[in-house]
């Protein structure tokens, strides 16, 4: 839903005074190449934090093969799965290098990369991995002692260093053969289509299914993992349930991924797991706003990371920070630390740049500078809730642009629980709050200025929990047209300066247990 930008009835201006106490360098990527030596990355050094940042990207030998030596056809039709393994053995005994993928089709299934390994696309280039989910088999995922059975990702490693992907191609992740459908999220036609199509709808009618395993999986997978059951053959018949994360690369160093674009994921198309050392790159993601859990990118327990000139469109969350769940995240406990994210932008998606759910490890020093997000439903999103625990603090934002954002344009939710944004709402009282815990989330020492924003249901909504209130959010210089106005609810030391909303309905600011906040509305 478009919000038009008109004149609003109401206009407020919140002047609040503000001392900041330090802004956010620029960041720069620094590459240099000479004959054959190696590339390496820069990052400045933000001021919202006590250490000074360094990103290293990958090096490689210059050794370089190309994927038809192996006996790979690019005609869409022959499986060149043996031909990557092939290529990828020959690069490994050689001491790693460079794998080329020419102009074509290259049919596949799942891509294991190893250490010392750039795989590069070169224009015309299309990977597009099997919609056949059997050669994707289940395997036991173990990370730091937290095992869950899942099907194998397209592409993935495991204890990797310099390991990229990279160039001008596409890689399609063969998503819609394993997905679930919403009716509400397509339309008439296409909802006919997919019925056409085969696959089951749930009893309920609003779901459809490729297969009435993957239906069934969604109740049956749950009870297998509650009991700890790591029995693969238990989970067989549910195999089509379990969609994989489409990039998943776990407890690597020195990960690039530059160019390439990524599209139609079986799940989350980017998930470096606690990774070092990581480059994101003028990388583009297309997925249907309708694809389930499709986010772009979901950096999760990882450190030192430079996400830039990213394009996102997708039916998920757009850039997402995580850091584990609730116990098991606890007791990893690995943040996502010292990140910087700059000159992206992200459409269509639930969130433009996110924060959690899954914040137990915790999240600290984030900068994100000079982004714009166009239809997101919102736009800076902060979502936690009871029972995961960890600390978010030390998050730097400056100088985002919104347009057209069908929910909030600045939204945290310390209540969450699983609902699309557009269904989303504040809690206003809240009896029996539990006591403060390891389970209870922190929200803390957040900055966000010089944000426009044109189009939005709220301005800002600010939801803390009863017994942990949100703490030191300070907002300078903002200018958002919306529907309604500010909402702050469980919150301290809460303050803003030239904040200004042009809203159509409703009270310009409504607080609820609010307390030492710099909170003046001018006329």
């Amino acid at each position: 839903m478009n919000i038009p930008c008109k004149p609003m009835r109401r206009c407020y201006h919140i002047a609040l005074l503000l001392i900041m106490t330090g802004t956010c360098s620029s960041c720069a990527l620094q590459q240099k190449e000479t004959g054959d030596e190696q590339k390496r990355s820069t990052m400045g050094n933000p001021q919202n934090s006590a250490s000074s940042l360094n990103v290293a990207v990958p090096v490689f030998p210059p050794y370089t093969v190309n994927l038809s030596d192996f006996g790979a056809v690019g005609d869409g039709v022959v499986l060149n799965s043996e031909s990557f393994a092939k290529a990828i053995a020959n690069l490994k005994n050689n001491g790693g290098g460079h794998l080329v993928v020419s102009p074509g089709i290259w049919l596949t299934g799942p891509i294991r990369l190893q250490s010392n390994i750039d795989l590069h696309l070169e224009s015309g280039a299309f990977i597009q991995f099997s919609r056949d989910y059997s050669l994707f088999p289940l395997t036991v995922i173990d990370i730091k002692g937290e095992k869950e059975v899942d099907s194998r990702s397209p592409i993935h490693g495991e204890n990797l260093e310099n390991v990229a992907v990279t160039g001008e191609g596409i890689i399609d992740g063969g998503g819609d053969a394993w997905r679930q459908i919403k009716k509400a999220k397509v339309t008439e036609n296409d909802w006919s289509s997919l019925l056409l199509s085969g696959g089951v709808v749930n009893d309920r009618g609003n779901t459809w299914w490729p297969s009435r395993s993957a239906m069934e999986g969604e109740t049956n997978v749950g009870a297998l993992r509650r009991r700890g059951s790591l029995n693969v053959e238990e989970y067989e018949p549910y195999h089509q349930f379990l969609r994989p994360k489409m990039l998943r690369l776990i407890k690597c160093k020195k990960l690039l991924i530059e160019n390439v674009t990524f599209q139609n994921p079986p799940n989350w198309t980017m998930n470096p797991v606690l990774c070092e050392d990581v480059s994101i790159i003028n990388v583009t993601v297309l997925n249907s706003p309708a694809a389930q859990n499709s986010d772009a990118l979901d950096l999760e327990s990882c450190r030192r990371a430079l996400i830039r000139g990213c394009i996102f469109d997708v039916g998920d969350d757009g850039i997402c920070l995580k850091s584990g769940k609730d116990a098991a995240g606890r007791r990893i406990g690995m943040p996502t630390e010292d990140v910087r994210i700059e000159d992206c932008t992200v459409y269509h998606a639930h969130g433009g740049f996110t924060i959690g759910s899954e914040t137990s490890g915790s999240v600290r020093n984030i900068s994100v500078n000079n982004c714009t997000f166009i239809g997101t439903d919102i736009g800076l999103r902060f979502k936690s809730m009871r029972g995961r625990g960890g600390v978010v603090e030390q998050i730097s934002i400056s100088n985002i642009r919104m347009m057209n954002i069908p929910g909030d344009a600045v939204n945290f939710n310390m209540f969450y629980g699983g609902n699309v944004p557009l269904d989303e709402a504040a809690v206003e009282s809240e009896p029996n709050c539990p006591s403060v815990s390891e389970e209870t989330p922190q929200f803390r020492d957040i900055h966000i200025e010089n944000l426009i924003c044109r189009g939005a249901r709220s301005a800002i909504v600010l939801q803390g929990l009863p017994e942990m209130p949100l703490q030191g959010v300070t907002m300078k210089n903002i200018s958002i047209t919306s529907q309604r106005g500010i909402s702050v609810t469980d919150a301290e030391n809460i303050s803003f300066e030239n904040v200004h909303v042009d809203y159509k309905s409703g009270d310009a600011l409504k607080t609820v247990r609010v307390k030492n906040s710099q909170l003046e509305l001018v006329k």
